[in-house]
């Protein structure tokens, strides 16, 4: 059993521009653009953008200057056809009640504890308790307790249902029974899928100080690779240190 205490956000898919489906479109409508980011995202936004005004070609705004203007104004629809993909571990099941509350451009797709057996789970724990001995310790010993039960109601679970002719199923049935002793603190693994309005919201609402502490962490680390990734979108955003020395971040560009 290993305690764990910071997310780790793993960047595993992202859009790529369609070049000759570019240029087919741009041909057959006698439109001509350029632009000066490789960034597939930040190429995507701004595409998107002036279809709404056929506005290709006509000004010299950079793409930055272009998407700065989307964030200015508020055209939030635009950022929803860039997409990127993450796997998440490293965080606690609360964690992932509320990161799923999330729900318009997101897509989720979790650990199952029905079917992966939790008997060496990992467990997260918050700063708050692991700063103090005596906290820690006696949290130590409920998820160690919790983890034992766990153990012991698979086990018994799994003689209950031994005449069940499919393994798969008494597996099944044994674990997700037994998962009701797991507490709260529970790694789980997840893969997110989100738009970049999207993610400017769930960072927004996750990295401000008044959330809680390991889904600031979250947002805060999503928030970090995004400024690499697509920084004309992401780059207006002030990651600062709290009064308690934990990062936040702020934009002023809020409700895009």
């Amino acid at each position: 059993m290993k305690i764990l205490r910071e997310p780790k956000v793993y960047l595993i898919g992202k859009q790529a521009i369609n070049a000759e489906g570019l240029k087919s479109f741009f041909e057959d409508n006698d439109f001509s653009w350029n632009t000066d980011t490789d960034i597939s995202a930040e190429q995507i936004c701004e595409i998107a953008g002036r279809l709404c005004y056929l506005s290709y070609g006509r000004g010299r705004k950079t793409n930055e200057e272009y998407i700065h203007h989307l964030l200015e104004v508020g055209h939030g629809s635009v950022l929803e056809h860039a997409v990127w993909n993450f796997i998440i571990t490293n965080v606690s099941r609360s964690l992932t009640h509320e990161l799923v509350r999330h729900r318009i451009g997101f897509a989720y797709s979790q650990l199952s504890q029905r079917y992966v057996d939790e008997t060496e789970t990992d467990f997260v724990e918050p700063d708050c308790i692991a700063e103090d001995e005596q906290l820690h310790s006696l949290w130590l010993e409920t998820v160690e307790q919790a983890r034992q039960s766990y153990i012991k109601l698979v086990e018994k679970l799994s003689a209950t249902y031994a005449n069940f002719p499919d393994k798969t199923m008494r597996r099944k049935l044994a674990r997700q029974a037994a998962r009701s002793v797991l507490p709260n603190a529970t790694e789980t693994k997840i893969f997110v899928t989100a738009n970049a309005r999207a993610l400017r919201n769930f960072i927004e609402l996750r990295a401000n100080e008044a959330a809680d502490i390991e889904i600031r962490r979250l947002a805060i680390a999503i928030l970090k690779i995004m400024q690499k990734e697509a920084p004309n979108i992401f780059g207006d955003y002030e990651i600062y240190k709290t009064d308690d020395n934990t990062e936040a971040a702020r934009t002023k560009y809020r409700k895009v």
